[in-house]
């Protein structure tokens, strides 16, 4: 079950890190002051690492030893998944001061279009680890008919999905009341067009939206992270195919300033192997190095002219998701940024699935290292056909899952690095979905290559083509994207052997995306980089800046800022612990406390206040502002929103200033241009993807 997945804390080793010791030397903690696994309940089928020394200490005689294979799964040796609880309820908005009059008029503009964090429990799964030696691998045959490794509860031959309670994450969501109503306003059918300009010359958008109909504005806010003057002025200099394509192309794309900046983060570019070796060095720096990737990614999201790259890398760390901070992630996980997701993002989805499933990050996160031909860990096998492939619905069941499981056995992680260990793979022959191999090789090149054939097998399955293409769909398209529009991706899928370049044109090539403007709510961490880029916030320290830590540069603390604000709302890069990712749909993330603390943050940013940064003034954002405080609003309103507002709109925000739209106002707005230029950052136009 993939929301129960997440690993154990381990023992310390020569692979740990101890950063999280020493406070940091800015003086800031981290939001929760713990890493996600400290505080998880240990569930009582959980072993220590001598499965004999809690019975010998607590006077009960040692159980018998266990028939070979034993299965560790989410819910640990059959046991029913635990019951995880609502989020909390929404928060009180209003308060006794003169301000309720203000965040009223707020909640009246923003709060058709809000996003936040919900908050279900996490529930951790007991991995029972080091219960058997490194016994040599039994052959057998593990696809006959007499089922040995299943349990009542769990038996093998049952589809996953009648047998556990998790659904597809977004479906899940989108099945409930609101989720109804909003997929009442979503495209409906369309057809391909020779390319994304003729798609979008020939749409006509039909749904209900605040947002302008313009496909321009509709392209810079679905396929950036924010559009900004320069993005709109580029699409329309280049053209919408010129500008795709140049996207699609992000290596001749010279990196902006921000990204040069990136060296100031020490760890960023060094490898395992030199992150094990110079730990103490960095600990002594108060250096986190997958905090510092995180820092990068934010860096990247907001100032990066490769735009479309980035919201790529954002989709495939949500689909193959690996958590920044799992036991571990301060030594791998910044390669699995690099060498995995990055490497492959506009390349090929079963070369990026191969590679992850050799990756350190992915062996340790998912328990695959504890896995053997004696002691089967089931982790990765599960997650790779549920998450990572053709989908809890794909077709597959427990029993195939065992199959993969047992077939996975042997890879692990030596030193820091992968290796296969052929005395922990089982060999006997397999059947997953269509793929049977006699799996007879003790040869560990041979059954190394069988373990990525079947990897590539599933990536390539029609399953996995339904799944990707209706996750890319839901990213760019909808809440709920058109079966139309998922059925002709998931055959460019097919076609292309996974390819993602001639998916993505595909996708705009499609009449549903060029029709669905207005249909994404951006979640809490798009709608915070979306107000960086906007307000044009510059990387360079403020000329007010003062250096209080002499071992981080200005533009890494102002990083890490964003880094602890994005924790308070719920999402940072990478920062689900469990292996689903974030949710990508407006229902998940309802939630008005998140919402407000987004505004004040905007507020922050508008008075300058993070001075790590350089910011516009209020006043200067628009370069002639007008005399009167209507034309004032419209004015700022295609600055900040990049369109003008409806009538009720621009009446709730001159309210804000308390002024009519005919008053005369100076730059500052009289004063008020902060809170103006706020409200107008509170409006469904911006909280709009």
């Amino acid at each position: 079950m993939a929301d129960q997945t997440v690993p154990p804390r381990r023992p310390r080793d020569d692979r740990g890190w101890d950063g999280r010791q020493h406070p940091t030397s800015d003086g800031y903690r981290d939001a929760h002051g713990f890493t996600p696994y400290e505080q998880q309940h240990v569930h009582p089928y959980a072993a220590p690492a001598d499965p004999h020394a809690e019975y010998a200490h607590a006077g009960y005689p040692a159980p018998p030893a266990a028939r070979s294979p034993q299965w560790v799964g989410p819910q640990g040796l059959g046991q029913q998944a635990p019951y995880r609880p609502a989020g909390a309820g929404l928060p009180n908005l209003d308060d006794d001061d003169d301000r309720v009059g203000r965040r009223r008029a707020l909640v009246a503009l923003g709060g058709t279009a809000a996003v936040v964090a919900g908050g279900a429990a996490l529930a951790m799964s007991p991995q029972v680890r080091g219960l058997f030696g490194d016994d040599a691998p039994v052959a057998g045959d593990a696809t006959g008919t007499t089922v040995t490794d299943g349990t009542a509860a769990r038996p093998s031959g049952q589809q996953p999905s009648t047998v556990r309670t998790y659904t597809e994450q977004n479906e899940s969501y989108m099945g409930s009341r609101a989720g109804a109503a909003l997929k009442k306003n979503s495209p409906g059918g369309g057809r391909t067009f020779s390319g994304p300009a003729a798609a979008a010359a020939e749409t006509r958008v039909t749904v209900k939206t605040v947002l302008a109909k313009d496909p321009i504005r509709h392209l810079a806010g679905r396929a950036t992270f924010g559009a900004t003057p320069k993005v709109i002025a580029d699409i329309k200099r280049m053209g919408i195919d010129g500008w795709i394509r140049r996207q699609l192309d992000p290596e001749k794309i010279a990196p902006s300033r921000a990204e040069l900046k990136l060296a100031e983060l020490p760890s960023l570019k060094l490898g395992p192997q030199q992150l094990r070796d110079q730990r103490d060095q960095l600990n002594d720096r108060g250096v986190q190095p997958e905090k510092e990737m995180v820092y990068a990614t934010l860096a990247r999201q907001i100032w990066s002219e490769r735009q479309l790259f980035e919201v790529m890398v954002d989709f495939w760390n949500d689909f193959l998701h690996v958590s920044a901070d799992f036991d571990g992630g301060e030594v791998y996980r910044n390669s699995f940024d690099r060498d995995v997701v990055r490497k492959h993002a506009l390349g090929s989805y079963p070369d990026m699935l191969v590679a992850a499933n050799k990756h350190p990050a992915l062996l340790l996160y998912l328990n695959q290292v504890d896995s053997s031909a004696k002691a089967v860990n089931e982790n990765l096998a599960r997650e790779n056909l549920e998450l990572y492939s053709v989908g809890v619905d794909g077709g597959y069941t427990e029993k195939d899952v065992r199959q993969a499981a047992l077939l996975q056995t042997g890879r692990s992680v030596n030193d820091g690095e992968y290796v296969f260990r052929p005395d922990r793979h089982y060999l006997g022959k397999v059947r997953v979905l269509g793929f049977s191999h006699p799996n007879n090789s003790a040869d560990p090149k041979t059954a190394d290559q069988v373990i990525d054939a079947y990897i590539t097998y599933i990536a390539l399955h029609p399953s996995t083509a339904q799944y990707v293409a209706r996750s890319l769909a839901t990213r760019f398209v909808s809440d709920t994207p058109p079966k139309s529009l998922v059925d002709r991706l998931a055959k460019v899928y097919t076609l292309n052997k996974g390819m993602v370049k001639p998916l993505v044109m595909a996708l705009f090539s499609s009449s549903e995306f060029w029709a669905a403007v207005g249909q994404k709510v951006r979640r809490p961490m798009e709608y915070l980089v979306a107000t960086y880029r906007t307000l044009g916030v510059s990387p360079e320290a403020s000329p007010e800046f003062t250096q209080g830590d002499s071992k981080r540069t200005a533009y890494a603390q102002g990083l890490r800022q964003i880094h602890d604000k994005l924790r308070e709302l719920g999402q940072y890069p990478m920062g689900q612990p469990t292996p689903d990712g974030y949710p990508d749909v407006y229902v998940a993330w309802t939630s008005a406390g998140t919402m407000v603390n987004g505004w004040n943050e905007a507020g922050e940013l508008l008075a300058g206040y993070r001075n790590q940064f350089t910011y516009t003034k209020p006043e200067k954002l628009v370069a002639r502002p007008p005399a009167t405080a209507g034309a004032y609003v419209d004015a700022l309103a295609l600055r900040l929103v990049h369109q003008k507002l409806s009538a009720r709109e621009k009446a709730l925000i001159l309210a804000v200033a308390g002024l009519p739209a005919t008053a005369r106002v100076d730059a500052t707005f009289n004063g008020a241009i902060t809170a103006v230029a706020r409200a107008i950052l509170a409006s469904p136009q911006h909280h709009l993807r």
